[in-house]
């Protein structure tokens, strides 16, 4: 077990690198900052003193290595747009953007494994049916598309939600949460709904799936011929098999939801980080962009570990498989 997570761990490091390296060498080409900061007006003479006091005028390899010994100890250097630290940025965006992800993917599991259930074990009826061709929605249509929609439907035509913005907040330590407040919680729900619902799809068709390959195999004929009710061989052993490998599926979309809610940041004007990142690709904010892409790549590792832990515990055969490698 040890020598899996060191060498998970290993290879979360190489990942790492190469993502800081491939993310600081593409921005080099994204535009120049310092027009974006001084404007049209500013002397050649301006620009060049203030390129120089942010290091620009650097070669590249030390551009990089200086970029690389600072996102080590979590700083990224100072915002070309607001001036501020990078860091001070995440720690204020990202709350905002990790609840919204939280709660998309909370609502896709509690809606996504109920429906698949359903569907699998009762394929035939009209409502199992209607479910899935309703499903093709969440699949077919693009997020900002349904976002607009139900801006439409629930904030302009019907009034009921918020559309735009994250409410009324408290801050917990330097935590800020939208989920104590009854102004967050409204704002929340919208932007929650249009991210979730491709995931949600997702893992109703993959738990559907998976639910009626296991009910055809042979050890569900053998617990049916025990004479066990349907509820202990639907639900004592068919959905928990099914689940295995809904536990990887459904890890790696945190991860997408994470790092693809700039869309629905976007929409709806959520302050998260994926906001803060179209802020940053507009003024060429190379030091965002960078920090954006690197704390996404180790959101991604972190929960792609987690997710391998999580196999390796509860499927056995893993477990087996190392322990007869082993000897």
């Amino acid at each position: 077990m040890l020598a899996f997570v060191v060498r998970r761990l290993f290879q979360a490091v190489v990942v790492m690198l190469v993502v800081a390296f491939i993310a600081f060498s593409l921005f080099q080409y994204v535009g120049d900052p310092v027009l974006s900061m001084v404007g049209q007006d500013a002397t050649p003479e301006e620009r060049e003193q203030l390129r120089s006091s942010l290091g620009l005028d650097r070669p590249f390899y030390v551009q990089f290595g200086h970029f690389l010994g600072n996102a080590v100890q979590g700083e990224f250097g100072l915002s070309y747009r607001q001036g501020r630290k990078v860091s001070a940025l995440i720690v204020e965006r990202f709350p905002a953007t990790l609840e919204l992800s939280l709660a998309a993917g909370l609502l896709a599991l509690a809606i996504g494994i109920p429906l698949g259930v359903y569907t699998a074990l009762r394929r035939k009826g009209f409502l199992s049916n209607l479910f899935l061709a309703v499903s093709l929605i969440g699949v077919s249509l693009p997020t900002f598309l349904i976002g607009i929609f139900l801006i439409l439907l629930f904030a302009v035509v019907l009034g009921w939600l918020p559309s735009y913005g994250r409410g009324d907040t408290v801050m917990i330590g330097w935590w800020s949460s939208g989920l104590f407040t009854a102004k967050g919680l409204q704002h929340l729900i919208l932007p929650a709904i249009t991210l979730c619902l491709f995931q949600l799809t997702l893992i109703m068709r993959l738990v559907r799936a998976e639910m009626l390959e296991v009910l055809r195999t042979d050890y569900i004929k053998f617990a049916r011929a025990r004479g066990l009710s349907d509820k202990a061989v639907h639900f004592g052993h068919a959905l928990k098999n099914t689940l295995v490998p809904v536990i990887t599926i459904t890890g790696l979309q945190l991860g997408s939801i994470i790092a693809f809610a700039i869309v629905t940041e976007t929409v709806f004007q959520w302050p998260g980080m994926g906001l803060l990142f179209i802020q940053a690709v507009q003024s060429a904010d190379i030091p965002v962009m960078a920090a954006y892409l690197c704390l996404i790549a180790l959101v991604f590792v972190v929960i792609n570990l987690v997710v391998d832990l999580l196999y390796f515990a509860v499927d056995p055969r893993l477990r087996m498989d190392r322990a007869a490698a082993a000897h």
